[in-house]
């Protein structure tokens, strides 16, 4: 919307009295004397036109800039030192301008809050499905023992041993919640020094020997590295982060299938680390929040696989925490690529 200068306000007004007071005074002269004085009525014109112009555009001046004023100590946003009173009273656009982006401010914080609300909410359900689910298995073993079937041996070491399963799957989503917690208030402290990335690749690969034996599948590098490759990191972090993603491609991995590690070089100072799998792989509606908490691509099955549903998250606060950046490409049915950068030492 087009506001008004008020310069051309005051001006206006003051010509529209001015002539008001010439005419009526030449209508009285004539009227009274019959005398037609234009010289004395253009003068009273002009000294009109001049006095009224003044008068106005001062008074319309401070009217606006303490209405200005008032709008910027109610709006606390509004910065009052920027307030100049020449800019707001003779281009009160710059007003109009302000408040907009004021208002388009205040509606993105809106939605911010109500994104943050909703995930709030998301978040407080998982981690109660998560908690709720072994808490009740194991509670519901405990209990079969008490009333009676502890007296059986077998029954009792089987239920024993469930139960057990269960206090474990809590302690790991606890242990997760804690180092998530950590992380994203900075207490989980990055210790950074030189270390052999194949090396930190290869004892992973040995955590892993059994687990993947049972599924028939290879853990390998995508080709013969002959020498040492050295990153800047806290080579404990970086190995949790390799955990983690092979944890997810091992389990949602085909039987027979392969999980690959490449290690390439980024531009001068940094490398590329891949974790490539042949498994189901991911629709592109799910990869934008496949690092959420407690976010799973198929919630039935993963929760049957076990897991906490915080790996990687965790992956994303460790590689963030180390100032690095972690991306992944997945083509459903043919497999996941996840990548993350670290400084060459």
């Amino acid at each position: 919307m087009k506001v008004k200068n008020p310069y051309s306000f005051s001006f206006s007004t003051a010509l529209i009295f001015s002539f008001s007071v010439s005419v009526g005074y030449f209508c009285i002269l004539y009227s009274k004397y019959q005398i037609s004085d234009f010289k004395t009525t253009f003068y009273i014109f002009g000294v009109a036109l001049i006095f009224s112009f003044i008068l106005l555009q001062s008074r319309v001046k401070n009217f606006i800039f303490n209405r200005v004023r008032q709008i910027y100590e109610d709006v606390s946003l509004l910065d009052l030192n920027s307030l100049n009173k020449n800019i707001i009273t003779t281009d009160i656009e710059s007003l109009s301008r302000e408040v907009k982006k004021f208002a388009e401010d205040k509606q993105l914080e809106i939605e911010s809050l109500n994104e943050r609300e909703a995930y709030r909410r998301e978040f407080l359900g998982n981690v109660s499905h998560e908690l709720k689910t072994p808490l009740f298995t194991v509670q519901g073993y405990l209990l079969t023992l008490i009333e009676g079937a502890a007296d059986d041996k077998e029954i009792r070491n089987r239920y024993l041993e469930r139960a057990n399963i269960g206090v474990e799957r809590l302690a790991s989503i606890v242990k997760d919640l804690d180092m998530i917690s950590k992380l994203e208030s900075n207490e989980l402290n990055i210790q950074v020094e030189p270390f052999n990335i194949l090396e930190v690749v290869q004892n992973v690969f040995d955590l892993f020997e059994m687990k993947i034996k049972k599924k028939n599948m290879v853990l390998r590098f995508d080709k013969l590295y002959e020498f040492p490759i050295y990153a800047l990191g806290d080579p404990e972090k970086i190995e949790q982060v390799l955990i983690n993603l092979i944890v997810n491609a091992i389990k949602y991995g085909e039987f027979g299938g392969t999980v690959m590690v490449s290690i390439e070089a980024s531009g001068s100072d940094k490398i590329l680390l891949k974790v490539i799998d042949n498994g189901e792989g991911i629709k592109k509606e799910n990869i934008g929040r496949i690092f959420e908490r407690f976010y799973r691509v198929d919630k039935s099955r993963s929760r049957d696989q076990g897991g906490s549903g915080l790996g990687l998250a965790i992956v994303k606060h460790i590689i963030e925490a180390h100032k690095e950046t972690i991306s992944l490409e997945s083509e459903y049915g043919k497999g996941s690529t996840f990548y993350f950068t670290l400084k060459r030492a």
